[in-house]
């Protein structure tokens, strides 16, 4: 199922500052938002997540406890059967109250989360190819729904 790694994360202090430094070792910005930058390290395969604010201020940051792997669309589709059968249950995301595979159709992307024995939060992700006209949804969409307004026969 695990292809490889999709996604790490670090903690920065200073967004601009570490935009600078990444870009000055060569890696091309994936996109931005306003806490956060993500930068290729193999361009449609893996990236590095730069997340900014001070971490000692929540006992949980994202970017300190948490990776993503990589996996193909077929297999996040049938993600919930395989951790159920290593005894592994998956974990809402955010606000979602679904453990559910879903799709990120602004960022590209799909995916269901777990946890590894120590709390640490662990992702199984991929990419999803986005017509243009839909890029700009950024709701968090079931599969079902996603596959629906593509028209991916179910």
């Amino acid at each position: 199922m695990i292809k490889g790694l999709y996604e790490a994360h670090l903690p920065v202090k200073n967004l601009d500052k570490s935009i600078a430094f990444y870009e000055k070792l060569g890696l091309k910005m994936a996109w931005r938002d306003e806490d956060t930058a993500f930068f290729w390290l193999e361009e449609g395969k893996s990236w590095l997540g730069l997340w900014e604010g001070n971490e000692y201020q929540t006992p949980y940051h994202p970017s300190l406890r948490h990776i993503a792997f990589r996996v193909s669309y077929e297999d996040l589709k049938e993600s919930l059967k395989w951790l159920d059968s290593i005894g592994v249950e998956g974990v809402p995301f955010g606000g979602r109250e679904s453990i559910e595979p879903f799709v990120r159709p602004h960022q590209g992307n799909a995916s269901v989360y777990f946890n590894d024995p120590d709390g640490n939060s662990l992702e199984l992700m991929c990419y999803v190819e986005v017509p243009d006209k839909l890029k700009h949804i950024k709701e968090k969409l079931s599969f079902e729904d996603w596959e629906k307004l593509v028209g991916i026969e179910v």
